[in-house]
């Protein structure tokens, strides 16, 4: 057999493959029709929690869903996407900053509880509006993990107060047990190598 004949094979053998495939596709969409908002949850070590929900920002305005961005714990710590969105799609992204910076830069309990109270009260009031279809909650989990927001609170809202169209995206490591049991769509990052460990710091368009 030489080369041209050998190609011929795998090209109908794929060809084969992929009508199989596709028949198996077709047949699992086939019941796949309904649409309702989704409650989202980035967490886990790796890095892309936010990375990843923010590429799902952009999504939403190019679709032209009106969306909204409560960003927790990190405060006045500059990000590109805050900088990006603030100055170019401040119509069509509503943005609000709740916290003073990391916890182990405030070393302030107190205020740190307050700010968090002060965000979920926002992310309420976005998440209530019906005419914003996307809310993201970036770093909520930190938040809820060091207990500034009560848990059953949030669950509670989400689950009986959501708009029924509405997607709410909620990121940070160590998402609470609860969160995961009532989201639709549940993803874990997972830390394989980081930079970081050899000593290279956070950096801008990589870390924020």
């Amino acid at each position: 057999m030489n080369i041209k004949e050998n190609e011929l094979d795998k090209n109908f053998n794929h060809k084969k493959k992929m009508v199989k495939i596709k028949q198996a596709r077709d047949k699992l969409m086939k019941n796949k029709n309904q649409e309702k908002g989704l409650i989202i949850v980035h967490t886990g070590l790796g890095k892309g929690k936010s990375s990843s929900a923010f590429g799902m920002i952009m999504r939403c305005i190019a679709h032209k869903m009106p969306c909204a961005v409560v960003q927790f714990i990190k405060g006045t710590w500059k990000t590109g996407e805050k900088d990006f969105l603030i100055k170019k799609f401040s119509k069509e992204c509503n943005f609000f900053v709740s916290g003073d910076g990391f916890t182990w830069d405030t070393q302030d309990r107190e205020k740190d509880i307050n700010s968090a109270k002060i965000g979920w009260d926002k992310a309420k009031e976005y998440i209530l509006n019906q005419k914003i279809r996307f809310v993201l909650l970036d770093e909520i989990n930190i938040a809820l993990r060091y207990k500034y927001l009560d848990i059953d609170d949030v669950t509670t809202f989400l689950l009986k107060s959501k708009p029924f169209m509405t997607h709410v995206v909620l990121t940070g490591r160590n998402a609470d047990t609860k969160l995961i049991e009532i989201s639709d769509l549940v993803t874990e990052m997972n830390l394989i190598k980081h930079p970081f460990k050899k000593g290279i710091k956070a950096q801008p368009g990589i870390e924020f």
